[in-house]
């Protein structure tokens, strides 16, 4: 693990970290932030920060929401100031997460200045700024050679107490080929005035960008002398930036986000919160916005000695048969913590079903005898394997303490000699206070579809989603969300909780998960168009 040294400060002293959260879209952290927030004792967020960057903490970092938003504030910014303090003095490293970039009317320069005047350590670590972003994943390049060579991003909303406004209108207008204002949407029509009066064109292109870089980004263009009236009209409200310039007439060409297959999509993530991240990686990468609600958690056996007496005897097995990534991990880890590697695995042949339970091997440096073409379940195991290698042979297989019983089942049928060991069990996850947050974008239809990778994950998420609720909660917060399962047993029993199942993936991989429900939803938007 890297050394803190440049995170906790020595001489036993806390340090606070102003960390720029970006617009929105967690990929835009810089590897600085994440550094910074896998490191911090405390971590105090906005509202603006992704709550997907809060995972790069540790478990036992505590979390202080100080969300604030126009006219309604979780924490006054002076009681945030002397938190940060508070806690900083308590020897604490600090993470201040900010949604965009702390010195770019974040406010940022203001909890610094009482850090210092308070003695407090504190380094600013730059974000990516929601003024170059949003009109980025809006298809508006801020400069082009051809359109504009200069550009100034001003607060729509300045500090109330200073009085008179320090923006210079008359010089501000015209003095750039492009304006990006932040905070503005209150004072759109205001803004729009001053422009208009001190010579911006009423036909000079407008772009109100809200909610960038986000699943719920919107954009709405226009033109400045009409652009705050459409606006009311369509109840286009904040957060949003405001882009006036020529280079807004790009959009139409270069509009690159939300042609994305997903875009505009939440899909809850219901794996393990080890597991979640290949899946919602990729969902990213197709535009969708990935919701993290881990519904099992990875857990020990709840006695090891099945499991070592197996290792024990390993070398009197003829084939290792594995079920998922899960059970390869966990067996190999106890092999090790058993002082032994996988040479022990000499002279054994080993299958694995699916591709990744193979690909789980080959990161252990094993490669799988056999593996099934095509069916990824147990019973696509049994029917290609060799008949010889059944009778009188002998197999161990370490898996999920809840696993089905078809596998050991017909081996033994066919005359095959099967150990079953409990290498891992699956848990209902603590939820904290995510599922709140989940159940709230339920209730706001915020949520498109949800992904079900194993039996574990439909059963726990239903019994957390149902907490707090009655018996049939659940069916009205998922009434209208997609429900996606990774393949045939995963569905039934979908089925048997009640569930319609939308999708199912003809091959029982994440990626096979994913395409499946790409394939969805186009033929979704084919129907509707």
């Amino acid at each position: 693990m890297q050394s803190e040294q440049g995170v906790r400060p020595a001489g036993g002293r806390g340090k606070v970290f102003l960390v720029g959260a970006g617009p929105g879209d967690p990929g835009l952290l810089t590897l600085r932030g994440r550094q910074c927030l896998e490191r911090a004792d405390v971590v105090v967020y906005d509202r603006l920060a992704n709550e997907r960057l809060l995972s790069y903490a540790r478990s036992d970092a505590e979390l202080i929401y100080v969300g604030k938003a126009a006219n309604r504030h979780a924490l006054p910014q002076e009681e945030i100031n002397l938190l940060l303090v508070q806690k900083a003095s308590e020897d604490k490293v600090v993470v201040r997460l900010k949604g965009g970039d702390p010195y770019i009317f974040g406010r940022g320069g203001e909890e610094a200045e009482v850090l210092r005047r308070h003695g407090i350590p504190f380094e600013e670590v730059p974000g990516v700024t929601s003024a170059v972003a949003a009109p980025a994943y809006a298809g508006i390049p801020l400069t082009h050679r051809g359109y504009a060579s200069s550009l100034a991003i001003v607060t729509g909303h300045e500090d109330p107490t200073k009085g008179e406004s320090s923006l210079r209108w008359e010089k501000l207008a015209t003095a750039t080929d492009t304006l990006v204002f932040l905070m503005g949407m209150e004072n759109l029509e205001q803004i729009a005035e001053k422009l208009l009066a001190y010579g911006r064109p009423a036909s000079a292109p407008v772009a109100l960008v809200r909610w960038g870089t986000t699943a719920d980004q919107e954009v709405l263009v226009g033109e400045l002398g009409t652009i705050a009236r459409r606006a009311a009209e369509q109840n286009f409200t904040s957060p949003a930036i405001i882009v006036v310039g020529e280079v807004v007439r790009l959009r139409s060409l270069l509009n690159w986000f939300e042609e994305k297959p997903l875009f505009g999509r939440r899909i809850l993530v219901t794996r393990s919160r080890a597991q979640a991240s290949a899946l919602s990686d990729l969902l990213a990468e197709l535009g969708a916005e990935p919701v993290e609600f881990p519904a099992i958690e990875i857990a020990p056996p709840e006695s090891y000695a099945p499991l070592d007496e197996a290792i024990e005897r390993l070398s009197s097995y003829h084939w290792v048969i594995f079920t998922s990534s899960n059970g390869v991990d966990a067996f190999l880890q106890r092999l090790l913590e058993k002082g032994r590697d996988a040479r022990a695995l000499g002279g054994r042949k080993l299958a694995a079903i699916g591709p990744g339970t193979a690909a789980a091997l080959r990161r252990w440096g094993l490669q799988a005898d056999y593996a099934p073409a095509e069916e990824f379940r147990a019973e696509g195991i049994l029917a290609g394997f060799p008949a010889a290698e059944v009778a009188g042979r002998r197999f161990l297989l370490p898996r999920a303490a809840e696993a089905r019983d078809v596998l050991p089942r017909r081996l033994a049928e066919q005359g095959a000699r099967v150990d079953e060991v409990t290498a891992y069990r699956t848990v209902p996850a603590r939820s904290g206070h995510q599922r709140e947050a989940v159940r709230q974008l339920l209730e706001e239809g915020k949520i498109a579809a949800v992904t079900f990778t194993s039996s574990s994950t439909v059963r726990n998420f239903l019994q957390l989603l149902g907490e707090g609720g009655g018996g049939g909660e659940w069916r009205r917060l998922l009434a209208g969300v997609v429900v996606a399962c990774i393949g045939p047993i995963t569905a039934e029993t979908a089925r048997q909780a009640g569930l319609t199942v939308h999708v199912e993936a003809e091959e029982y991989t994440i990626p096979g998960l994913v395409r499946a429900l790409v394939r969805y939803f186009e033929q979704s938007k084919v129907k509707v168009e």
